[in-house]
């Protein structure tokens, strides 16, 4: 245990919002490996604070990991980092050791990105034509996910624990309920898609993810509301 406790000691800050998706992989991830003890900073990311300035220059964006002084932005790749980090014999891998599995769980963790949360988003940011439009696109990219959770015969997409991959896709099981009541839509519907309901309350139930970090449903509910009525003329004018 001497390793893990040392784990434990070492400088380790998270810089985040609230109700980031790509905050909580992070967060999650940490605590996966066992590092329970770092220094949280809450990030006002609509008047950004020199500090985040200073740490992550190039996109000005959460979240960014800091580990001994050295910081580290982009959640899949601060994921991937911590997996190396801290991959003693207490903490479980997040992503496969097999070559083919970890290059099979990037492409996924990548089209989970692309394609799953940018549809959902644009669910949220849009409507009318635009938005049923949306609805199509997030409902076409979760039948993909339905196919790849039920290809692998698991409760999880990492197998029988969770992993990489349900960290990074962690935002379906507690956003797009969020965003389906804020745009008064339904999209991961039980009959459609029975696989990844199941895995959603898996998910949310685990004692890693169970009342950690999640944001209060009110209160996000609330945010994503006013989200919605400021984006919606941007995204009328772009899209």
């Amino acid at each position: 245990m001497e390793k893990n406790n040392k784990n434990n000691k070492e400088n380790v800050k998270v810089v985040g919002f609230w109700v980031s998706p790509f905050v909580h992989r992070v967060r999650w991830a940490l605590k996966m490996k066992g590092i329970k003890k770092y220094e949280y900073i809450e990030e006002d990311i609509y008047n950004k604070s020199s500090l985040l300035s200073e740490i992550n220059p190039v996109y000005g964006k959460v979240p960014v990991l800091v580990h001994n002084g050295k910081p580290l932005s982009e959640s899949s790749i601060i994921l991937e980092y911590i997996d190396q980090v801290w991959n003693d014999d207490f903490a479980p891998p997040l992503l496969p050791r097999d070559p083919y599995q970890r290059a099979q769980t990037r492409f996924w963790a990548k089209f989970a990105d692309q394609k799953v949360l940018e549809s959902a988003w644009m669910v949220l940011c849009s409507e009318g034509e635009k938005q049923e439009r949306a609805v199509k696109e997030a409902t076409e990219a979760l039948e993909k996910l339905e196919e790849k959770l039920k290809s692998g015969n698991s409760i999880f997409f990492g197998g029988d624990t969770i992993g990489y991959l349900d960290l990074m896709i962690g935002f379906v099981s507690y956003l797009y309920p969020v965003w389906e009541e804020v745009a008064s839509v339904k999209i991961l519907d039980a009959l459609k898609f029975p696989a990844l309901v199941a895995w959603q309350s898996n998910f949310l139930n685990h004692e890693l993810i169970a009342g950690e970090y999640l944001p209060p449903r009110a209160e996000a509910v609330a945010y994503f509301r006013w989200r919605r009525s400021e984006l919606i003329p941007v995204y009328n004018r772009m899209y």
